[in-house]
Formats: structure tokens, C-alpha cells, sequence
């Protein structure tokens, strides 16, 4: 097993590794306003495209920063830890082998001061305008500031800490949205301050070291704060200093920090906004807000922005698909399920909705086993819509060859079963305004056998489809003809 190194500690350590790999590129002068959502048009969709740091934004204090598209090019594997020559299947399963397969969790260590503390804005000098937050798609409802956000809570009752990544509209100089879907860890935590009476103490993380983002957003247990997993990634504790005004942990070198509370009664019209799914699905509603108390930023504070694009694969379907598949593969093996060879949660979708799983076929039943425990496990459940199962002759990855084996080793009505009330997002643009109306979250999963029927495998006409070993050879001795190289010697 390639033994993981991830050589950055926090954000700007990981720019200058990001410089010396080539894929650092620099913009000054791009306005807010468009020109920033534009680049993202541009870039956030190739799978090598360029880190890109903007400076100068006008409006904008000077040094004040936003950087745009970390997970992409050479620097995806860095990011993770890994050699820059793994696909992105052998990446996806390194990581698995690496952190998931016998996770370590190193509890963070309190610290008294760190760079986050450079610049502390209290009272009327909080202001969250002067950071360069973009309007990052055309029939946005406004300014987001939280994309590449993750925000920190404290269970009241267990005494458990949670950093969840939940999206932030800019209101006005004191106030942000903070969208929590239904289940989700913040929000269980919010829900139990406000039974109690009380206003849900927050910080929010708007830039920082990306691991700690990437585990913001992906389905950690519950109970498990997501920065002590991280510190078990790296060898060693997260520091972390004390919130001036809630006592939450913060990152010590975090970039901007926002600290305040969501109260029960106060409401404001969030969005529309351009989701994961590729649709305004959540229109404009009514949302909770953070009432800011104070904002923490190191000298040149660099906002992280991660927006969805939708219609296709982006940045965060990348990083999502990386990591996303890599847990669903090790809950089916935590739950029993023998010879699950590949998954890949596909970036169509947001790396979401459509997840193909290859077995090796052991039993009768098999794949239906491994199609329900890959649609429900902690990993998978929410959001996800369509399962389909394929033979280990199936590069998974790859969408042609998965859609190929449910073309030519399925019968429809034999092979799809469906399991209904399962867990949705509101970002989908599919669920009923009515059942949206009453918080019915819900919507039905399609579970797809492509494999060949279990008690006639050996009379299956063969396939004329190359293996993988047959495919690794090919592309050895005669990649050269499509990079427009010359032969080897």
C-alpha cells in the first residue's frame, strides 16, 4: 500500500506546493459583481484546469483574496497525500486503504493564540461586504461568502462537536445565511438549542486548509468531530484556539472566521441559488441567519470558494466522487458485503445521485444485497437516486462501459427493484412542491441488478470488451498514437 504524505499544514502552505506543481495562476482586478462567476464558468468543469487566486477585486480592501478550484490537475492526488500518476479510481481506493479501512481520529489541541487572531472586528467594525464574496452564477438571489465553507457546533445535551458544510448568502454587513438540510448534523444540533430556548452558538470556517473543508462536506458518523479525523490523517492534532464570543474551537490557522448565533425568530429570504443538481431547486425561501459578533481574518485573508456549477461534473462532484466513493465501498465491506471491487459515485449528479458498484458474484442474491447496502449505508443514503450493480469486468469509472452493462445484462422488469421514502435533498429538482411544502424530504431509489444472472453466468454469451489487464497493456505499448508522441525505441 502507498503510504499517504500530505506535506501542507494549512492553506498557504498548500498554494506554494500548488505553485511549484505549475497550476497556480493569478487574476487581479476581476469584479465580484461577474467576472469571477465567469471564471468559474470557465474553469471548474476540466478535470486540469487551473488553480485560480484572485487579488485586487475592486470594492475590495487591498490583499483581500479569493481562491477558486483546488481539486483538479496534479494537485487533486497532493491534496490527498498521493503520487500524481494515480487515476482516479486508484486514488479514490488509496485514500480508502490509507484512512478509512482502520481510521484514526487525534483529538485537536486548544491553543492560545494563532494567525487566525491577526485581525479581530468586533461591534460596528464587523463587516462582511469588504470580503470579495461573488455572485457566482447569473440568477443568483445574491452574494455568497460560504461555498468552500464548513461551520462548527457543540451538541447541547451530548457535548459533541460537528463542522458541517452549509452554504452563506451575504444579507448585509452583520449577517449571513446558513442553509442546514434536514438530518444533518448541524442541523440536529440547531434543533436542540432551539427546543431549549435557545440561539444556536456557530462559527464559521470561510477558508482554510481544504482537508478540513472536504470533511466538512462528506457523511462523517455521528459523533465524530470531523477536524479529529483529520488530525488522524496527518499524525497529529489540529491547533485550535477559543471563540471570543461562543468559546467554539477554531481553526489557529484558519484564513476568515465568522462567530455569532442562529436564533429561532429570525429569518431572512435566501436565493435563489444555483445547486449541486444543476437547478434553482430551492427558489427563495425564508432561512435561518447568523447573527455575526465578530469576524477573524490572518493578514491577506483568502476566501475559499467551491461553487456548484450543476448540468456536469465539477470541482465539487470531483472531490466528492473521490472520497464519497471510497466510503461507500468501505461501509458495504464494515456491513458484510463480500467482493466489492470497484464504486464510483458518478460527478453526473454531483457525485450523488447515480452510484455504480462492481462485485464479484459469490451467491444468488448478491448483487441485490450489495445494491441496498450501497443506497442506504451512512455514505450513500441521502440524496441518492439510482444504484446500479455490475460485474468486476466492468470498469465502473467509466459511464459508457456501466450504462453498456445495463443495456446488455438487464431485462427491466426482471432486473430493477425500488425502495421508496428514502432520503432526499432539497436541491432536487424533482421532488413535488407539495411534499417540498411539508417537509417531505423524501423521493424513491432505483436499484439496477447488471449483472449476469447468477444461476446462468457460465452460458452468458462472453463479452468482446477488453479487461482491464488487456487495456493497461494496450495503452502501454501504443498510448504514443494518441498523444501525437513518437514510437519508443
Amino acid at each position: 500500500m502507498t503510504e499517504p504524505h500530505i506535506a501542507y499544514h494549512d492553506l498557504r502552505e498548500w498554494l506554494t506546493a500548488t505553485e511549484r506543481l505549475g497550476e497556480l495562476r493569478h487574476v487581479k482586478g476581476a469584479s465580484w459583481q461577474e467576472d469571477i462567476g465567469l471564471a468559474a464558468e470557465a474553469v471548474l468543469r476540466a478535470e486540469d484546469g487551473p488553480c485560480v487566486l484572485f487579488d485586487e477585486v475592486p470594492g475590495c480592501p487591498k490583499g483581500f483574496r479569493l481562491l477558486l478550484n483546488m481539486f483538479a490537475g496534479k494537485r487533486r492526488n497532493m491534496t490527498l497525500g498521493f503520487p500524481d500518476h494515480f487515476n482516479k479510481w486508484e486514488l479514490s481506493d488509496a485514500y480508502r486503504r490509507a484512512y478509512l479501512e482502520n481510521p484514526k481520529s487525534i483529538p485537536h489541541v486548544m491553543v492560545e493564540d494563532g494567525p487566525i487572531f491577526e485581525n479581530i472586528l468586533t461591534g460596528d467594525a464587523v463587516d462582511v461586504t469588504k470580503f470579495p464574496a461573488p455572485v457566482w452564477h447569473e440568477k443568483d438571489g445574491g452574494r455568497y461568502i460560504g461555498t468552500g465553507t464548513y461551520s462548527i457546533t457543540r451538541d447541547p445535551e451530548e457535548d459533541w462537536l460537528n463542522a458541517g458544510a452549509y452554504r452563506a448568502q451575504v444579507h448585509d454587513r452583520n449577517t449571513v445565511g446558513i442553509v442546514m438540510a434536514r438530518g444533518h448534523h448541524g442541523f440536529l444540533h440547531r434543533e436542540k438549542y432551539w427546543k431549549k430556548g435557545e440561539a444556536l452558538p456557530i462559527v464559521m470556517v470561510l477558508g482554510g486548509d481544504p482537508i478540513a473543508f472536504f470533511y466538512g462536506g462528506i457523511e462523517a458518523p455521528y459523533g465524530t468531530f470531523e477536524l479529529d479525523m483529520v488530525g488522524g490523517m496527518r499524525g497529529k492534532p489540529v491547533p485550535m484556539v477559543r471563540g471570543k464570543v461562543t468559546g467554539l474551537p477554531i481553526p489557529a490557522h484558519a484564513e476568515v472566521v465568522l462567530e455569532g448565533y442562529v436564533n429561532k425568530d429570525r429569518m431572512m429570504t435566501e436565493g435563489p441559488f444555483g445547486e449541486w443538481s444543476g437547478h434553482y431547486a430551492g427558489g427563495a425561501r425564508q432561512m435561518p441567519v447568523i447573527d455575526i459578533k465578530a469576524i477573524y481574518h490572518r493578514n491577506d485573508p483568502i476566501l475559499l470558494g467551491v461553487p456548484p456549477m450543476g448540468a456536469g461534473p465539477d470541482e465539487m462532484a470531483r472531490y466528492r466522487a473521490v472520497m464519497r466513493s471510497a466510503m461507500i465501498k468501505q461501509n458495504m465491506t464494515n456491513a458484510g458485503v463480500p467482493d466489492v471491487r470497484q464504486v464510483w459515485c458518478h460527478e453526473v449528479g454531483g457525485a450523488r445521485m447515480f452510484h455504480a458498484v462492481a462485485i464479484k458474484q459469490r451467491y444468488p442474491g448478491h448483487a441485490v444485497q450489495a445494491a441496498h447496502i450501497a443506497a442506504q449505508c451512512g455514505a450513500s443514503a441521502y440524496a441518492s437516486k439510482y444504484i446500479v450493480v455490475v460485474d468486476d469486468d466492468v470498469d465502473v469509472t467509466n459511464l459508457d462501459n456501466v450504462l453498456w452493462a445495463m443495456l446488455t445484462r438487464t431485462d427491466p422488469v426482471e432486473s430493477i427493484q425500488f425502495i421508496r421514502g428514502s432520503w432526499d435533498s432539497g436541491a432536487d429538482p424533482a421532488l413535488p412542491p407539495d411534499r417540498r411544502a411539508v417537509g417531505d424530504m423524501t423521493h424513491s431509489v432505483a436499484l439496477i441488478n447488471a449483472c449476469k444472472p447468477y444461476h446462468w453466468m457460465d452460458k452468458f454469451p462472453p463479452s468482446n470488451a477488453p479487461s482491464h489487464e488487456l487495456m493497461r497493456r494496450a495503452q502501454e505499448k501504443f498510448g504514443w498514437l494518441l498523444k501525437g508522441e513518437t514510437p519508443p525505441a
